[in-house]
């Protein structure tokens, strides 16, 4: 019998293999909150622990970096990019991350890539705690060219109501604490890919440095939960907080505070990563557009009160020994504070001593 799906470029044998290599990867992290997983019409998650419920939702992708990835023919970090970027998401609303659902498209489907693609995923949920419910992937040709594909995720957490973060909290002489990033996460890859072509990618990212441009590129994208909740279970009251992605500083932390007040943050308590310093530099970016395209080494911003922001430092950076965030400058400081806002004024000043 003719094969007219196969002909027509969707290989129906390579979907099913592709689906047992999934099951053998979740196997290896069996989670007894999940009654229905991979396999089915759905996925059942057994809600448990909470007296009165909010449920928290996320969607994102990690945009062009799959572009990076695919000429790379190194599929094995994306993964963990995208539940790390959705976890982060998740946690500025404080919820605790529950399960995790991916969608992956490629225009002609390889077995070996997806396997790496959702072995990615299903590690990062695992180190987190979250069960991998389960997901789709579709072959689309003409829509993606091999070895092209996209890569996008919804992650569900919860927390309890009274655990909500109102931004109303916030008030001036706050402290904004900021973890590292490692270099740019999951957002600017198109300014990346059009600043430094590929033909670049296998030389050092810095003199000195061991990092290929490509390595760089391809740095997965950190999760900052343990770290919150270390600070969390030291006693600090967490006001608010910032996943710095698209926008950088000055688009992301705006989202953090009431509009009657501005952050003002000070670059010389952080170091910017040695990936986005060579962007910016060759594509000869302002400061402002760089701070708008790049997180420009801060990954993620906390708000706590002036009297408790050494307390949160302590517990932060024990947590970041414990588990050091790989290809970042280690370093945990209080890289700003919130002040009134002028009424013609902008919501983020970013300066240097």
């Amino acid at each position: 019998m003719t094969d007219a799906y196969g002909a027509a470029g969707v290989d129906i044998d390579a979907a099913n293999e592709t689906v047992e290599r999934y099951r053998a990867i979740l196997e290896r992290h069996p989670d007894p909150r999940v009654l229905k997983g991979i396999g089915g019409f759905s996925g059942c998650f057994a809600l448990q622990g909470f007296t009165e419920p909010v449920l928290v939702a996320s969607t994102d992708g990690v945009g062009t970096k799959v572009l990076v990835a695919a000429a790379l023919r190194r599929y094995g970090t994306i993964g963990a990019d995208l539940v790390n970027h959705c976890i982060n998401d998740l946690l500025c609303s404080n919820a605790q991350p529950l399960f995790f659902l991916d969608y992956l498209a490629m225009g002609k489907l390889d077995p070996d890539a997806a396997a790496d693609v959702v072995r990615g995923i299903a590690d990062a949920c695992h180190a987190s705690g979250i069960a991998m419910l389960g997901g789709e992937t579709a072959e689309m040709p003409g829509v993606y060219t091999p070895p092209h594909f996209d890569l996008a995720g919804t992650i569900v957490g919860a927390l309890e109501r009274s655990a909500l973060l109102d931004v109303s909290n916030v008030v001036a002489g706050d402290a904004i604490i900021g973890l590292p990033a490692n270099g740019l996460h999951t957002n600017g890859y198109s300014l990346a890919r059009a600043t430094l072509p590929q033909t670049r990618w296998g030389d050092p990212v810095a003199p000195g440095d061991a990092r290929s441009i490509g390595d760089a590129l391809l740095a997965i994208h950190p999760c900052y939960l343990s770290h919150v909740r270390a600070m969390q279970r030291a006693g600090v009251a967490v006001k608010s907080m910032a996943h710095i992605t698209g926008g950088g500083l000055i688009d992301n932390v705006p989202r953090a505070l009431p509009d009657h007040l501005a952050a003002r943050f000070d670059s010389s308590r952080w170091r910017v990563p040695a990936i986005a310093e060579l962007i910016v530099r060759e594509a000869r970016l302002t400061p402002d557009e760089a701070y708008r395209a790049f997180n420009m080494g801060v990954g993620f911003c906390i708000v706590v009160s002036r009297e408790r922001a050494e307390r949160a430092l302590a517990a932060a950076r024990d947590a970041l020994a414990a588990t050091p965030i790989e290809g970042a400058h280690n370093v945990v400081a209080i890289v700003g504070e919130v002040e009134p806002r002028h009424a013609c004024g902008p919501s983020v000043i970013i300066g240097g001593s």
